[in-house]
């Protein structure tokens, strides 16, 4: 079988990234392209809040069944076990092979013994998906418990690519922010309560609702991946258990385009109920996400939030103690970024579709 050259998967990530895909079809159409120059048997891509590196939804292809996702949830927040993503995140290197790091030992990862050898897999080949502002995801390739470890040119290949990756999904999250419509009830957070085991003790009907609206599964299957990691991240808080002083939110988009902030905490020592929230996204909230995702930085964050207030440019020079050429060439890495080519553009597509975020 031919195996595509580093070049190749470059250019084919490249122009995949360009496509206007959905965090689906990106993820998806990543993995044919990898599958080219890293075989392997499983997928995860899943996406995170970046403030947070929280988990907020994922994409799977013959991957672990879906009961496992609160355990794994809760074995990924605590950020102990063996090439934990937070850990990837914060490394040099952003990916990392099972085998590599257990010295071919894999029980020594908790997740490996506990969910994915029972499920017949064996060694996997994860990566932070991280670019220069933040950490958008994550992927995992898996291969069978029959199957060869991956080498490790493997996970060289796929660092040298990650951040590609990374700016893929991020472009995916943003295009799924476009346009995203306001909740006709804004003010309906919703409550619900979780056993250990991230199973639903209590719901009321608005966290039914927004249940429903963040699950792609059927009545009856899991919580939302969403859900069970915030859980998870609150119970590893409580517990001390956190790998660092993160918190247990997330800001995640349910599948009628509505964003959401999710919000955990523990109800006491031990075995106690966990408490989510799930309400509604204030423009606030969402801001330093959709800056983050069109990669502005913070005087490009300064300038478009001036030029929404319909200064002019020696005026944005003045509040900003910078010259009208500076101001231009900032307006000019906006425009391109956001791709509009006139103010009004770019002030309906920043401000307007996004329900008026303030970005500084």
């Amino acid at each position: 079988m031919a195996v595509a050259s580093p070049e190749r998967l470059r250019d084919d990530l490249v122009r995949l990234l360009h496509r206007g895909a959905d965090v689906r079809e990106y993820s998806l159409g990543a993995a044919r392209v990898l599958a080219r120059a890293v075989p392997f048997d499983g997928i995860c891509v899943l996406t995170m809040d970046p403030a947070t590196l929280v988990p907020t939804g994922e994409v799977v292809e013959n991957g672990l069944p879906r009961e496992a996702t609160a355990r794994m949830s809760e074995i990924e927040m605590r950020g102990r076990d063996v090439n934990a993503f937070g850990a990837l995140a914060h490394a040099e290197r952003h990916a990392a092979t099972l085998s590599a790091a257990t010295g071919g030992d894999l029980d020594r990862s908790e997740r490996h013994r506990e969910l994915r050898r029972p499920s017949g897999f064996g060694d996997e080949l994860r990566a932070a998906l991280v670019d220069d502002a933040a950490t958008w995801g994550a992927l995992t390739l898996l291969r069978g418990a029959d199957g060869a470890h991956f080498a490790p040119g493997d996970a060289t290949l796929v660092e040298s690519v990650a951040r590609l990756l990374a700016e893929g999904l991020r472009r995916a999250t943003l295009l799924t922010a476009l346009s995203a419509p306001q909740p006709e009830d804004e003010d309906s957070p919703g409550l619900v309560l979780l056993a250990a085991d991230s199973s639903i003790t209590l719901a009321d009907a608005a966290a039914e609702r927004w249940l429903a609206e963040l699950s792609d599964s059927a009545p009856g299957d899991p919580v939302p991946a969403v859900v069970a990691a915030v859980a998870s991240r609150a119970r590893s808080i409580g517990d001390g258990d956190a790998a660092t002083g993160g918190i247990a939110r997330a800001r995640v988009r349910t599948a009628s385009g509505a964003w959401l902030i999710v919000r955990g905490s523990t109800l006491g020592d031990d075995d106690a109920q966990t408490a989510v929230i799930i309400e509604p996204a204030r423009p606030h909230e969402l801001a330093p996400l959709i800056a983050d995702a069109y990669g502005f930085t913070e005087r490009e964050r300064a300038v478009t939030q001036l030029v929404a207030q319909g200064l002019p440019t020696n005026a944005i020079g003045e509040r900003l103690y910078i010259s009208p050429w500076t101001v231009q060439d900032h307006l000019k890495a906006v425009f391109e970024k956001v791709g509009v080519s006139t103010r009004g553009e770019l002030v309906a597509r920043v401000f307007f579709e996004h329900n008026a975020p303030r970005l500084v």
